[in-house]
């Protein structure tokens, strides 16, 4: 199937979906997805003739006739998705299924007083308007694709408001299940996160898949951080060897807001994560990590923005990769100081492991500035594992696969430990260290 036929598929779907329901939502719902079902429409699917997807092929997407999935959840339990998701059997839990949310495998303890934890279908079921303010406001309906496809089909996701000056320290974590066993699944998942002045809040966001299956899911989470939050956000992806991921993060910070942001990249045949954060106020921080951890013939493009609005504003980003067999890695990364924003600190990292001959890895740094007293830098390296490192071990009495794999995962510690929650940070240690004990694609001739 062409990607012209594909695209037309969805606008088929679209009216379909808008002739059977769609039109009981609120007007100001109908008249969003109206509008972005008109800039799919006009955008069309992005190609390799595109710069930010000179490097990514969507054929394997467009190729196929997905469905949207029923969300079904069969045999799968509670403790089941935990455990993929690399989660605790947590007292604050939203599970999503092919998008739509499951109460009974979801978990709420008691929260602070004006904090709200819920599905977007329920809270739009009751017609409140709580999500009118923020809902696709900041998203980038109009130049990007996969966030309008999004925002035209959204039914489901997660609903979380933390009021002003409160702090919920305890993690809510966010669970997407993707299951296909045989049919071609799609699900276009929601997320609003809105912290209010002076609030504090920990999100983890975690995409798994279920069965053998193809399937394509396509999330969208737009985060907002008011005046002095303090956010720690974390997307965790476990996507299946045959799972399709575009996900979309829209932030927006205001005056002194602090956002650590954390994208740690497990599984998934091709897996595209576009991050865009905006620093609208004085004195805001954004700490930007990523590990992408790749084997076989994965495919994952990391593109992240940083756009510094306003003055005094601090964004430090660090991604790192270790790729084997074939797979392939993408790395285009952006800052940029807009003229208002004098004082900013700036700084970009990439660096990628290489364990094998044939994995490969493109990467593009680039600062675009256009204040003059700004602090700002960026960079990127490509590599194997240290010869003399690796030397050092042996001679005190390790062998070759055990040095390789301290070394390795030395390599992508440096991101885990800035994992703030203990439980997942150790679960994410043992992940790391059973992986890289095993790989045997990881032998330096």
């Amino acid at each position: 199937m062409l990607a012209s036929e594909s695209k037309e598929l969805y606008l088929s779907e679209f009216r379909r979906y808008r002739n059977n329901g769609a039109t009981k939502n609120p007007p100001w719902l109908r008249q969003l997805r109206e509008s972005a079902i008109a800039s799919f429409q006009k955008l069309g699917f992005p190609t390799t003739r595109d710069e930010d997807w000179k490097y990514t092929s969507l054929d394997s997407i467009t190729s196929v006739a997905f469905q949207r999935g029923n969300g079904v959840a069969k045999t799968v339990t509670a403790d089941d998705i935990s455990t993929l998701a690399l989660a605790d059997s947590a007292r604050h839990r939203l599970i999503f299924i092919n998008g739509q949310y499951f109460p009974h495998l979801s978990s709420l303890g008691a929260l602070p007083v004006g904090i709200r934890v819920e599905s977007i279908a329920e809270t739009l079921q009751r017609n409140d308007d709580s999500l009118a303010p923020h809902l696709g406001r900041y998203a980038r309906v109009r130049e990007q694709a996969f966030v309008a496809l999004n925002t035209a089909f959204m039914e489901d996701g997660a609903f979380v408001m933390v009021p002003k000056n409160c702090k919920l320290r305890e993690p809510i974590h966010l669970i997407f299940v993707s299951l296909s066993n045989g049919e071609s699944v799609a699900s276009h998942p929601r997320s609003l996160v809105v912290v209010e002045d002076g609030g504090e809040a920990r999100i983890v966001e975690t995409y798994i898949g279920w069965g053998m299956g193809n399937y394509f899911v396509n999330p969208v989470t737009e985060l907002v951080g008011g005046e002095g939050t303090l956010v720690d956000y974390y997307r965790l992806q476990r996507e299946g060897i045959k799972g399709f991921h575009i996900g979309t993060l829209e932030v927006q910070l205001g005056r002194n807001c602090n956002l650590a942001a954390h994208a740690i990249t497990l599984g998934g045949a091709l897996v595209r994560n576009d991050v865009h954060a905006v620093l609208n106020g004085e004195g805001s921080e954004c700490l930007l990590n990523g590990l992408y951890v790749l084997d076989g013939k994965q495919h994952v493009d990391n593109s992240t923005e940083i756009e510094h609005m306003k003055p005094k504003a601090t964004s430090l980003e660090l991604y790192k990769g270790i790729l084997s067999g074939s797979a392939r890695g993408v790395f285009n990364g952006k800052i940029m100081v807009h003229k208002d924003a004098q004082k900013t600190n700036a700084r970009q990292t990439n660096k990628n492991l290489l364990l094998s001959a044939d994995a490969m890895v493109n990467t593009k740094p680039q600062l675009e500035i256009y204040a003059d007293d700004v602090k700002c830098s960026h960079g990127s390296t490509i590599g194997q594992l240290d010869r003399d490192a690796l030397f050092y071990l042996r001679s005190r009495g390790l062998s070759r696969d055990d040095a390789q794999s301290l070394l390795t995962y030395a390599f992508a510690s440096e991101v885990v430990a800035r994992v703030k929650i203990d439980s997942m940070r150790q679960r994410l240690d043992d992940y790391l260290l059973t992986k890289f004990g095993r790989n045997q694609e990881s032998k330096i001739q």
